[in-house]
């Protein structure tokens, strides 16, 4: 069906059951659960200890530690009454054709309320994070969902149409073919290049898939990039670059060659798959640099930069 992707990445990764239901939605999934599950364990073998410590407290006793089985929560409650307002947080409408992000002009909701965007939300849960060394047990419940809202809008800010064109939102209204049965644009880059990545180059063994990614940030073809992925001036300024690499890649690589009734095969899959798992790997290594951040400086130290 489709040629190998000379040797850059090889060949199910148990989805873990936690309890919550599942709510289908067109708009708000980046990564699918695979993708944010990944991103999650990346950022969790990455971890210091300080911040290994700080996620074992604050994560439901039930998932003994493993921040990759909630990292798919905010997808699921979005829906719910309590977390409507969380909507418009997993993506950034930018103009049409523009190619670009500014955080002033884009970051806000349907309704003009600021802040209201992906990289709004990582700041935001960034700086709740930092509360945690004050110890107090009345915050323990808003500092796990923090975490967990934090560790899933890190991956919906790798994923390139999350910070897609307004009018399309974010590739959605684009109606394709992947292969031989109909999707659209935007979930082909939240799923169909993952699950076809992982059925035809991995025989669905997920673990395999996830360590060539790790394979190739550790000692592999981008262990050279990652002090670059890592730079940022402070923890606030790096969502805003993290969104400006998506919309890029978004117009460089997502929008580019296709419109409505395309089908999209292995041309599409073999240039496109690459860039896929390196933005997976880029929101895990990423993750587990604020991550450690928070967790092992005194929260005056990084409310300063705020």
């Amino acid at each position: 069906m489709m040629g190998k992707i000379g040797g850059l990445f090889r060949s199910t990764f148990l989805v873990l059951i936690v309890g919550f239901p599942f709510i289908l939605e067109r708009r708000v999934h980046a990564w699918s659960k695979e993708g944010h599950i990944m991103t999650c364990k990346i950022a969790q073998s990455l971890l210091e200890r300080d911040a290994q410590h700080a996620i074992q407290n604050l994560l439901p006793d039930y998932v003994d530690g493993d921040l990759s089985a909630l990292c798919t929560w905010p997808d699921q409650i979005r829906h719910w009454y309590k977390y409507r307002w969380t909507s418009s947080l997993h993506f950034i409408d930018t103009p049409d054709n523009a190619c670009s992000f500014d955080y002033q002009r884009d970051c806000h909701d349907p309704h003009g309320k600021k802040d209201m965007c992906v990289a709004g939300a990582i700041k935001n849960f960034t700086t709740q994070l930092l509360h945690y060394k004050e110890g107090s047990s009345d915050r323990r419940h808003n500092l796990t969902e923090a975490l967990l809202f934090l560790s899933h809008f890190m991956g919906d800010i790798h994923q390139p149409m999350h910070v897609g064109f307004t009018s399309d939102e974010g590739g959605n209204t684009i109606k394709l073919h992947w292969y031989r049965h109909k999707s659209n644009l935007h979930h082909v880059w939240d799923r169909e290049i993952i699950l076809t990545a992982a059925k035809e180059l991995y025989g669905k063994d997920y673990d395999l898939l996830l360590e060539d990614i790790e394979g190739n940030f550790t000692d592999g073809l981008w262990s050279d990039d990652i002090p670059s992925w890592k730079e940022c001036s402070d923890l606030f300024s790096c969502p805003t670059k993290w969104a400006v690499e998506s919309i890029n890649i978004a117009c460089k690589w997502g929008y580019k060659g296709v419109e409505d009734g395309t089908t999209l095969e292995d041309d599409y899959f073999n240039s496109r798959m690459p860039i896929v798992m390196k933005r997976l790997a880029q929101g895990g290594v990423r993750l587990a640099m604020i991550l450690n951040k928070v967790f092992s400086h005194s929260h005056e130290e990084l409310a300063a930069a705020t």
